[in-house]
């Protein structure tokens, strides 16, 4: 996995991914919003909130990331540039959102926001995700406690800390429903499909040379083969051997 931040390996993929990915969040969070069918954990926090400051979704979604970001610290977390973008960038596009989309649609509608909000907030999550620049904070808090105790379940701590923040959103008047439920049954699966699909590709590591076997070296033109005589040494020859006349008797 390429390191959190690092952006030298196909920066202009990755950039896009991460924004795309985290428009496409705050779009799919003011699709459920809309839709009053009900929200996931942390955002039935965040409306509970909302109504309990005056503020504004998408204010409380920033400031509530903010202060999960803070818990990383202890957790001896790195954020990275998709870490601090999500902070910011989905509280600003769910408000902008949220403002366009109509209110009081009819059921039939409301269940297509309901539906549409959950798939593009699977595909969301595969694309800022998949583009290896950070995990959100809220993901980040559960992942970093899971490393400092590595006995500890990352799907139970998960589940712990959304059950929390869930019943702590319904006592401030968040929306709970059956979004609420389908959410939960439904965005596994999605983020299971989708992440694998806009993962970006590791940064390759350079392989190293293979060792290579020494060639024999052919003696060169200058230098006389071991089998040949030097031309500067004399060559020696053998004293011919008198052969005997034929038919001459001893």
């Amino acid at each position: 996995m390429a390191p959190i931040g690092n952006l030298r390996h196909r920066p202009g993929r990755r950039l896009t991914q991460l924004y795309a990915g985290l428009v496409l969040y705050g779009v799919s969070m003011a699709m459920m919003i809309r839709s009053g069918l009900g929200l996931d954990p942390w955002d039935v926090f965040h409306q509970g909130l909302a109504r309990q400051t005056g503020l504004s979704f998408g204010t409380v979604t920033i400031a509530v990331g903010a202060v999960v970001l803070l818990l990383w610290i202890p957790l001896r977390q790195r954020p990275g540039l998709g870490t601090v973008s999500n902070v910011v960038v989905v509280g600003l596009v769910v408000d902008a959102t949220v403002a366009l989309l109509p209110a009081g649609l009819p059921l039939p509608a409301r269940i297509g926001l309901l539906l549409g909000g959950i798939v593009a907030n699977g595909a969301a999550t595969g694309l800022y995700l998949g583009a290896r620049l950070g995990p959100g904070p809220r993901d980040g808090l559960m992942t970093g406690y899971v490393a400092r105790r590595p006995g500890r379940s990352v799907r139970l701590v998960r589940t712990v800390i959304e059950v929390v923040v869930l019943a702590l959103g319904w006592l401030l008047g968040g929306t709970v429903g059956v979004g609420t439920v389908a959410y939960a049954l439904g965005i596994g699966p999605l983020a299971q499909f989708f992440i694998p699909r806009f993962a970006v590709p590791a940064e390759p590591t350079p392989a190293e040379p293979l060792p290579t076997e020494p060639t024999p070296t052919e003696p060169s033109p200058t230098e006389p083969s071991p089998a040949e005589p030097s031309p500067t040494e004399p060559t020696r020859t053998e004293p011919r051997r008198a052969e005997p006349l034929s038919g001459a008797s001893g």
